[in-house]
């Protein structure tokens, strides 16, 4: 019975109503046991009609099988599946277990969202998943994706989970509604529809203030007390039938029952199938049957529906569950596997709640459960498999290859503390050298991610060490990631000449493939110790010799190098390759990571709206995939770029969600780079935007070069002519080593700040001439703005001019807004009246809608569009439809033919 919810049935009501308007949501209704969640998906159910009502919820003996809940939310949809986009289809597949390969877990993810919204294509959807605190990660992970993923789609996803267990549900950025307590007029009505009459006001307050108001618990008081005690004719107990909590009250019934009736009840709140034929048959495997099964239904512990067998609420599953020895537990365990030889997944499971020694049959059960969902993408299944497994294996050897397993699929499953633990826990006892190599390379990944690069950077040169005995290619390339984690380490990073001198010569490599490490080990060697000729002269040629392949490692490392260089074209391309190669694999965490980086590329080039959409992106698929920590990185980016263009609140926004979410790893000291290059942008005084500005560099050098122009002006307006000279002089040296010509223009410009008569101009004339043979838009633009600002001020007024509009133009584009206003106070000083440039409508496209059009005018449809940005191709109908209009276009043809930027 539903009493006393109206403000969460709002709720619910508005988002049937949005989805059936074509606005997706979802919505988290949270409480404790008994609460009413379930009463209220129920009633959700009724209100949506003319809507297709979908199904599942998380069992707690089911939470170690991978996608196990999201696998029954879309049996009805299996049909649907041959229209998805084959990458799709065949990671979807996977992940149901219909088909044998390897299935990336964020394209699984993806194709649940394409298969919902393409049901929604017929109705509306409502999609309702209780007791969600249970479901398995693999399917939480992509029904939370989907959720934070709806947009355009009529579809609602409902979720109930209870508070106060274990597991725990915690998804605080999606709308939730929390169920308290009842009292008053909705506890009347409660206790009067149970107990058949009038319930006293004062017993009610009693029987509120015992429960909390929880409606389970009341109800069962409406039940067992008498109506007399009810109406207030007589008294109350003096304890309380449910003193202990409703649990209690129903482990009370369960105890009343004859032992085989316990025995039939325990083996249902064991089994996860849901399936009577299943419980049943296990049930005779302990002398418990029909008889059993009779007294259980008439208990009301129990319920059953065709084959289908249900307790009547998720405690008496845990009642019942928990208060069984340990023996008996077993018990039912052993005999649920017995029946369980079709379904290979449950029995491993159930044969190894009932193992209490080391078992190799169990073990190996248990290698195939990993195996097959390691296959699927179930990376938490395949981790829980392996370690489990580990713990039931005698030789150490063995045990030492699975608990590594285990950490590498925890790694995957966005688990780095587990895959840590597993991994410290599996080396000491690898014996095998490269399984060992392997194990310190994971922990190491761990450390520069998430935890410490100088630490990270030691793990690996300690075990490069240990293989090059064994495997030289594996060291070269492990030595290499540790000079790569080395050049973000800060102090305590350990000198590698001579590992560089052994490894890091291209020409001592057998293959291709080893001389890039070796080009890429010396180059950042070279770097980490200022030697930048020598750095630059193995990284250039490693940029267009080197064919990564499917090597990630050396796929990413030449984009830091490029980083390194501050060598804005090579940060771009490989980047771009990069993005390429991950949108078309849907490697999302990939994708994320080489949007983030490619910006550094976009601002120097002055692209700043690509900057913008990038990390706009990048920001939503690490929000819509559930992971906070890749969040900064982005936020970094956006509260640059909204101090660069005098936005305040945007910039206001992104501080805040930095400095919300914790950080560590390589991205930590860039991520704190940039965003003190951006309190600096917007300090209040040059003495406090020094302040900012004098911290950067304290991971690389390369962000403090960026913003190069901005600390050697705010050096000089804050009077600090040595800081200014100390960093122009750095630049200098820095742009002869590498031939950098945007930071040889950045040194003469410092230095034009600094001069005194006839030096000023023929700085200025330098910079100029440097930064005009370059890419960097924005630094270009401002070196004129400033030698404009000179030669105004010199009265060479018509001189100047040139180099204000152009100044302005640039400064228009990007909306650099100060420093436009710098170039028209100027303008107009030297008489001429500024004009505001005719800005193209494409500014008004938001980040989202400027990646859609991107994309359509290289000509991928709807579908491909949808598939690279990890939404449905009705979202991307949507935005396509608002650009259309923005544009004044009305065509995919028109569109391609605009000449956009």
């Amino acid at each position: 019975m539903l009493v006393g919810r109206d403000r969460e049935r709002a709720a619910i009501t508005a988002l049937l109503d949005a989805a059936r308007a074509g606005a997706g949501g979802s919505l988290v209704v949270r409480g404790v046991a008994g609460s009413g969640k379930s009463t209220l998906l129920a009633d959700a159910v009724t209100a949506a009609s003319g809507m297709r009502v979908m199904r599942t919820s998380g069992v707690e003996s089911e939470s170690p099988l991978a996608f196990a809940a999201l696998q029954r939310l879309l049996w009805p949809l299996r049909p649907r599946i041959d229209s998805l986009p084959a990458p799709q289809r065949a990671a979807l597949r996977a992940a149901l277990g219909e088909a044998a390969g390897e299935g990336d877990r964020f394209l699984a993810f993806l194709g649940t969202l394409s298969l919902l919204a393409d049901a929604a294509e017929d109705a509306p959807v409502l999609a309702v998943v209780d007791d969600a605190q249970w479901l398995d990660d693999a399917s939480a992970a992509a029904l939370l994706f989907a959720a934070r993923r709806l947009q355009a789609e009529r579809v609602a996803l409902l979720f109930a989970a209870r508070d106060g267990e274990a597991y725990g549900f915690d998804v605080p950025d999606l709308p939730t509604v929390v169920l308290g307590g009842i009292t008053g007029a909705a506890a009347d009505t409660l206790l009067a529809a149970r107990a058949h009459g009038a319930v006293d006001p004062a017993v009610r307050d009693r029987l509120v203030a015992a429960t909390a108001g929880n409606p389970l618990a009341l109800g069962e008081l409406a039940g067992v007390l008498t109506g007399d005690q009810l109406a207030g004719r007589a008294p109350l107990p003096t304890a309380l039938p449910l003193t202990g909590g409703v649990e209690r009250g129903f482990l009370d019934r369960y105890r009343r029952l004859a032992e085989p009736t316990q025995r039939f009840v325990l083996i249902a709140a064991a089994d996860d199938t849901g399936l009577l034929t299943v419980v049943r048959d296990a049930a005779e495997e302990l002398d418990a049957g029909e008889e059993a099964l009779d007294e259980a239904e008439r208990s009301g512990l129990l319920t059953v529906d065709g084959n289908a067998v249900s307790l009547y609420h998720p405690l008496v599953r845990s009642a019942v569950y928990r208060a069984a020895t340990s023996a008996q537990r077993r018990a039912a365990h052993r005999a649920l596997a017995d029946v369980l030889g079709a379904d290979p997944d449950r029995r491993a499971w159930h044969l190894a709640a009932a193992a209490d020694r080391l078992d190799d049959a169990v073990v190996a059960a248990l290698d195939g459960v990993a195996e097959r969902a390691s296959g699927r993408g179930g990376h938490e299944a395949a981790a829980a498999a392996w370690a489990r497994a580990a713990e039931l294996t005698a030789d150490s050897a063995a045990r030492a290859r699975r608990l590594a397993a285990a950490a590498h699929a925890a790694w995957f499953a966005a688990q780095p503390e587990r895959a840590n633990s597993l991994a410290e826990a599996a080396r000491p006892l690898a014996t095998d050298p490269l399984l060992r190599a392997d194990v310190d390379r994971l922990r190491a990944r761990v450390e520069w991610n998430v935890g410490s690069p100088l630490v990270g950077h030691r793990i690996l040169l300690h075990a490069a060490t240990e293989v090059a005995d064994v495997d030289i290619d594996r060291a070269r390339a492990m030595t290499m990631l540790a000079a790569a984690v080395g050049t973000h380490a800060g102090e305590g990073a350990e000198d590698m000449t001579a590992q560089a001198a052994r490894l890091g010569d291209p020409a001592t490599a057998d293959d291709d493939r080893g001389r890039c490490y070796a080009r890429l080990l010396s180059g950042f060697v070279h770097a980490r110790a200022g030697r930048w000729p020598q750095a630059a002269a193995q990284f250039r040629p490693a940029f267009t010799e080197c064919d990564a392949g499917e090597d990630e490692y050396l796929r990413s490392n030449l984009g830091v190098a490029a980083f390194l260089l501050g060598d804005a074209e090579s940060v771009l391309t490989q980047h771009t390759r990069l993005l390429s190669w991950a949108r078309e694999s849907g490697a999302l965490v990939t994708i994320v990571y080489a949007l983030t980086l490619r910006a550094f590329g976009e601002i120097a080039t002055g692209d700043w709206r690509a900057a913008l959409a990038g990390a706009a992106e990048a920001l939503d698929l690490a929000t819509g995939s559930g992971q906070p920590a890749l969040t900064r990185f982005p936020h970094a980016w956006l509260a640059l770029l909204a101090a660069l263009r005098d936005q305040p609140a945007q910039l206001a926004e992104h501080l805040a969600a930095v400095d919300s979410t914790p950080g560590a790893g390589v991205t930590a000291p860039i991520v704190g780079d940039l965003i003190r290059w951006a309190r600096g942008l917007t300090a209040d005084t040059p003495a406090a935007a020094v302040h900012h500005l004098q911290q950067l560099g304290q991971g690389t050098a390369t962000v403090a070069r960026l913003a190069a122009l901005d600390r050697l002006e705010t050096a000089v307006r804050a009077d600090r002519p040595d800081l200014a000279r100390t960093w122009a002089d750095e630049l200098e040296d820095f742009g002869s080593a590498v031939d950098a010509g945007w930071a040889l223009a950045a040194a003469a410009y410092g230095r034009a700040l600094l001069a005194e008569g006839a030096d000023v101009e023929a700085e200025f004339e330098r910079a100029v001439k440097h930064a005009d043979a370059t890419t960097h838009r924005f630094d270009r633009a401002r070196i004129h703005l400033g030698f404009g600002e000179h030669l105004r001020r010199a009265r060479r007024r018509v001189d100047a001019r040139a180099h204000l509009r152009d100044a302005l133009e640039v400064f228009e584009e990007l909306g650099a807004t100060r420093w436009a206003t710098r170039a028209t106070t100027e303008l107009r000083a030297s008489g001429e009246t500024a004009r505001r440039r005719d800005v193209t409508t494409t500014t008004e496209l938001t980040a989202q809608e400027r990646q859609v059009a991107a994309l359509v005018r290289q000509g991928l449809s709807n579908r491909d569009v949808a598939a690279r940005l990890f939404v449905s191709p009705r979202t991307v109908d949507f935005h396509l439809r608002n650009v259309f209009s923005k544009l004044g276009v009305a065509s995919r043809a028109e569109l391609t033919a605009l000449p956009l930027d």
